[in-house]
């Protein structure tokens, strides 16, 4: 029987409900004939708990079930999360697998006890595997032994891979990934939710600049996450000081461990050029990113993966600086067209793309003619275009009836 003509009926193991993944499930059910089934690790995010690295308790405030099929599967680990190897235990999960019985089974990620699990029981089953992360090289040296090896042999045993973007898939390539195994699926947000043209998310965002004090003329700059050192909020604080802008203003959207810092460092600005806000549910963001003529993410090292908080400020209009080691940055970020790129090695180099954006911004159509290019940019980020790769792979299965 040729793949086609067989009803994908697709596994999906998955740590826990995300707020960009659940949106997909459901669009998949809604337009595709994929039968889906999503088993997840941890109740993280639909019950309230602590975030360590936020540091504060939340639950979003976006549904994350309904529209698709899915199960909890019991977590046995005494400290569930992705911390360690054993923070998702989940030792009856193939049997809940095999009770479900799927052609097909989709792995996000394999650093932990149950994801391997999960990809021995496909493999002893003969259920063709497909792989979905989004680990990147940039700034890191070619892989070496053993590591390479190790990894060459655990991606050998998927059937297929979806690349969230370019540098993703360069990275699968150097584990030895086959290209005829890789199949584009871009990393998407739900974009009915980003809505530039919403009606509410503008008079929100019109309330926030009016409450923060941004006439009309003041660019705003957004940083919007996790106050972490890996994503530089000091840096960038500090890159806005120096410049000297009497016509912009730094807002931070979140909390985390470098807030003490970052408020003690802000003493030193002129008074209303920059303000601190607290960490903003999936539903409030939007208005957030709207206040903004300017996102930055400056993250360093391999901690950002991708950065779907651009794909967000994107599908709002929102240009973003990046820096080069920003895993969405080839993708979205061209220089001077849908944003701008800072060198992560060069001193000083933050400070003077800043510069370059905020002074860009505030020519005249400035803010109108970067607004088009990235709205057009974003258009090919949608759950459109991720399931279109997943379908793609699925099709290049050999699934059983």
């Amino acid at each position: 029987m040729s793949p086609a003509a067989t009803t994908p009926r697709l596994a999906v193991v998955l740590s826990h409900p995300i707020q960009y993944y659940s949106p997909w499930f459901r669009w998949l059910r809604a337009h595709t004939a994929i039968e889906l089934r999503v088993f997840y690790l941890w109740e993280f995010g639909v019950s309230r708990q602590v975030d360590p690295q936020f540091r504060t308790a939340f639950q979003w405030d976006v549904d994350l079930l309904s529209g698709y099929e899915s199960e909890f599967v019991p977590n046995a680990s005494a400290r569930p999360g992705p911390g360690g190897f054993w923070g998702f235990n989940n030792p009856t999960l193939p049997a809940r697998l095999a009770a479900w019985r799927p052609n097909a089974v989709l792995v996000f990620g394999y650093n932990w006890a149950s994801h391997l699990r999960a990809i021995a029981w496909a493999r002893s089953r003969g259920v063709p595997l497909i792989f979905r992360g989004d680990s990147h090289l940039l700034g890191r040296p070619a892989p070496r032994p053993p590591a390479r090896w190790l990894l060459r042999a655990l991606y050998a045993q998927f059937a297929a891979f979806l690349p969230v973007g370019g540098a993703n898939r360069d990275y699968f390539a150097a584990y030895g990934v086959p290209a005829r195994k890789l199949f584009l699926a871009p990393h998407a947000v739900n974009r009915e939710l980003f809505d530039p043209a919403d009606a509410g998310h503008q008079a929100a965002a019109a309330r926030l600049r009016g409450e923060l004090g941004a006439g009309p003329a003041t660019r705003v700059v957004l940083f919007a996450g996790k106050l972490l050192p890996a994503k530089q909020p000091r840096e960038l604080l500090r890159a806005f000081l120096e410049l000297g802008r009497k016509d912009a203003m730094l807002v931070f959207v979140g909390d985390g461990e470098e807030k003490p810092a970052l408020l003690e460092a802000a003493r030193a600005a002129p008074p209303g050029a920059v303000h601190f806000l607290p960490f903003a549910n999936q539903t409030e963001m939007p208005s957030r990113y709207l206040l903004a003529d300017l996102f930055v993410l400056p993250s360093r090292g391999s901690y950002e993966t991708w950065g779907l908080a651009v794909n967000e400020a994107m599908h709002l209009g929102v240009p973003a600086l990046v820096s080069d080691r920003v895993g969405c940055q080839r993708d979205l970020v061209t220089d001077g067209d849908t944003g701008w790129v800072f060198r992560l090695e060069t001193p000083g180099d933050l400070r003077a793309r800043l510069g370059a954006a905020l002074a860009a911004l505030a020519e005249p159509g400035g803010r109108d003619r970067f607004r088009a290019a990235v709205l057009a940019r974003i258009s090919a980020y949608t759950y459109e275009q991720t399931s279109a790769g997943l379908q793609a792979a699925l099709a290049s299965l050999r699934l059983r009836p």
